[in-house]
């Protein structure tokens, strides 16, 4: 953990309940395990002294992945040049999605072989679309609260996830289609 308060049910420590998937969402954008820890980091340092000034009833998750996504955004401005890809760093966030447990070893194979299918068609889609396709699929954030991370209006949000969704579909067909042909030439 990064901190730890006096009080056990303090807003602090609610903040940590979310470090998980801040992480997650930071890999997404950055692509970097490095610089995804510091964007983490970077957000708790704000959120820490700001938390205190929060309503009661506020969305604390939804507040925290507004900071880190605007972080992210104000680095980019100023540094101006894209984040190296570096397909490892999703491995890492798809490996510690909790999977089923299944009794026999070809089942396990088959759910592996699935994972790492999505993973890579994830891989491969643009950056709008991994980010809300993991806010909404992964992070289960309601589409207002998406709105509310990434600025824009909750029909947008509706719309990119619509796109994101048939894009994932298309590009998992087609794995689709290759692995059944490989696996038919092999015969």
């Amino acid at each position: 953990m990064f901190f730890r308060s006096a009080q056990p049910d303090s807003r602090a420590d609610i903040l940590t309940q979310h470090i998980d998937g801040l992480y997650s969402y930071a890999l997404v954008l950055t692509r970097n395990r490095s610089d995804a820890e510091d964007l983490v980091q970077e957000t708790y340092v704000r959120a820490i002294p700001a938390v205190e000034r929060l309503r009661e009833n506020s969305n604390t998750k939804s507040w925290l992945f507004t900071i880190l996504r605007n972080i992210y955004l104000n680095q980019l401005r100023q540094s101006r040049i894209a984040s190296p890809v570096s397909g490892a760093d999703i491995d890492q966030y798809m490996m510690d999605i909790p999977g089923q447990t299944f009794g026999d070893p070809h089942s396990l194979l088959q759910s592996k072989t699935e994972q790492e299918e999505v993973r890579q068609a994830i891989q491969q889609l643009p950056i709008e679309a991994r980010e809300i396709i993991l806010l909404r699929e992964y992070e289960e954030l309601s589409y207002q609260e998406i709105a509310s991370v990434i600025g824009c209006p909750i029909g947008t949000v509706m719309s990119r996830l619509g796109r994101a969704r048939s894009k994932l579909r298309v590009l998992l067909s087609a794995r689709l289609q290759v692995s059944t042909q490989t696996n038919e030439s092999s015969q």
